[in-house]
């Protein structure tokens, strides 16, 4: 999901115009940026520069996400090109997908001012446009890593959607939110605010009410370092994630195999790779 001026889509969550900062030179050095970091109550997510625990974590170029029993990963990709009809013909990784049993947590990481933090106009943003084009409800709150946002949106129950959906899943479904073509979908929006970078995370399923579930992501999340680097970047510009050499492996393994893309919102023609 993409924020700020729409100008390409790999900004963060979508909202109003917003004015570009210029981009910060390489030799402007962040004395200042250490503040802006969300304060929590243990620790992570830490900067590359920053003393952190030493854990198991795959190697997304700009992030760095722990691993452990029970998770999956998956890359989202968005289009660069794209044939007549609009297949995707090549494509950037835009996001970091982790799966733990029924629950998501999508992962983007964001350049941001040397001085101040973005969270709060991020949010702002966010409730507006879910408001405003989604026809959503929203809520603030405070939760493990500050100021948060939840969001209620409605989610079609067409005819297709539920033919894709695995008849467990379907059956589940309360027949009043068949009958009226639409469900409540929970979303909840987490940001953290770095020395120069913005990470915001976006979780959905059964986390948003199961405690063990939600427990696992947000160490997760806790445990994610976030290598900036020196390039100057314009704020809200998307820092460049890699695919770890774990997912070439498993697709020389023949282990590779498409996954439907998480992502709250329709972003374009996307294409995943999953580990």
């Amino acid at each position: 999901m993409a924020f700020g001026r729409r100008r390409q889509a790999e900004e963060p969550a979508e909202g109003p115009e917003v004015t570009e900062e210029p981009a910060e030179t390489a030799e402007e050095a962040p004395a200042e940026a250490g503040a802006a970091k969300a304060e929590s109550a243990a620790g992570g997510p830490w900067d590359s520069e920053e003393s952190f625990p030493e854990l198991q974590r795959l190697d997304f170029g700009a992030l760095q996400v722990p691993v452990a029993p029970g998770l999956g990963f998956q890359v989202n990709f968005e289009a660069t090109q794209v044939d007549e009809e609009g297949n995707p013909l090549d494509g950037r990784p835009v996001a970091v997908l982790v799966q733990y049993e029924e629950s998501a947590m999508q992962l983007q990481v964001f350049a941001a001012p040397k001085r101040s933090g973005i969270w709060d106009d991020v949010r702002r943003e966010t409730a507006k446009d879910i408001q405003e084009e989604a026809q959503g409800q929203t809520q603030e709150g405070e939760g493990p890593f500050g100021s948060e946002l939840l969001a209620m949106v409605p989610a079609a129950l067409t005819e297709e959607v539920l033919a894709e959906m695995p008849p467990e899943v379907r059956e589940q479904i309360p027949a009043e939110f068949v009958e009226q073509g639409w469900a409540p979908q929970i979303i909840r929006f987490l940001g953290v605010d770095g020395p120069r970078w913005f990470l915001q995370a976006v979780v959905q399923g059964a986390a948003i009410e199961d405690e063990e579930q939600w427990q696992v992501l947000e160490d997760v999340l806790r445990g994610v370092v976030v290598h900036r680097g020196d390039a100057p970047m314009p704020p809200r510009e998307l820092l460049e994630l890699q695919i770890p050499q774990e997912f070439s492996e498993a697709g020389e393994d023949g282990q590779e195999e498409g996954v439907e893309t998480f992502d709250p919102f329709e972003r374009g023609p996307e294409i995943t790779e999953v580990r």
